[in-house]
This record gives C-alpha cells, sequence and structure tokens, in this order.
C-alpha cells in the first residue's frame, strides 16, 4: 500500500527534525596500530612482540587526499569516536530522506502551466541540443 503525499511530507519532516539532533560529525576511520621503533636492542625487536602502542589514529580520505590524525586516549579519542559514529547515522539518515523525497516525487501531481505548447517546444529545444553534443 502506497503512503499519501502528507504522510510523505510529514515523514520528511521528522527525518529533518532528527538531522538538528545529530551533533558533530567527521568522515573517517579510528584504527589501533601498534609499531616498532626499530632499535635493535629494544622490547619490540624480540619475535613476537606487537610493538609499542596502542596507538589510535583517525585516517579520512576526502578529495583524492589522505589525512590521519593521532588521538590521545581519553576525551580526545571519545570525542573522535562519537564524531565518526554520528557521520554513520548522517550517512544513514541520507538515504532515508532520499527514498522519501523520490517517493513525494513519483506522487506529487505536476503543476499546471499557462503555456503547455511553449514549454514543450523549450523542452524539446533543450533535450535534443543535449543529446546532439553527445
Amino acid at each position: 500500500m502506497s503512503e499519501s503525499l502528507k504522510a510523505l511530507e510529514i515523514k520528511r519532516a521528522a527525518l529533518y527534525h532528527q538531522l538538528q539532533a545529530l551533533g558533530d560529525f567527521r568522515p573517517g576511520v579510528i584504527s589501533v596500530n601498534y609499531r616498532k621503533c626499530g632499535k635493535k636492542n629494544c622490547a619490540c625487536a624480540l619475535g613476537g612482540h606487537p610493538g609499542h602502542g596502542p596507538q589510535f589514529l583517525w585516517n579520512t580520505t576526502q578529495g583524492g587526499r589522505s589525512r590521519a590524525e593521532s588521538l590521545r586516549l581519553g576525551p580526545e579519542l571519545e570525542k573522535a569516536r562519537k564524531e565518526v559514529e554520528n557521520y554513520d547515522r548522517f550517512l544513514r539518515w541520507c538515504k532515508k530522506v532520499v527514498e522519501v523525497n523520490e517517493k513525494i516525487c513519483r506522487i506529487s501531481p505536476a503543476e499546471p502551466v499557462e503555456d503547455e505548447e511553449a514549454l514543450k517546444k523549450t523542452l524539446r529545444r533543450r533535450f535534443l541540443r543535449k543529446r546532439h553534443k553527445k
């Protein structure tokens, strides 16, 4: 059973309200790393030793550029963890908003136009021009 236009608009308004409660967010992942220092007489050089750490890193790639930032254990790490979680929630929220808006677009009626023939002529020209450019 399809939803009514009014119900979908109410659902969309509720989704927009949810965005306000989302809080700060940032994309990326938080990784835990153990590293060997390279000193021959250090404990990390022995076989089976995981290395120094843990070190917490926030990593992201935006606009084709990778970025990483070291995070200190404690409030800084917890803040970054919440922001990354909120970004995941934001992506799920975006998907829901797109689904609801797509349904609204499909069932909402087209608005009548005064000069329908002129509009058809303009649209034909616009779309034929785009087709010839390919």
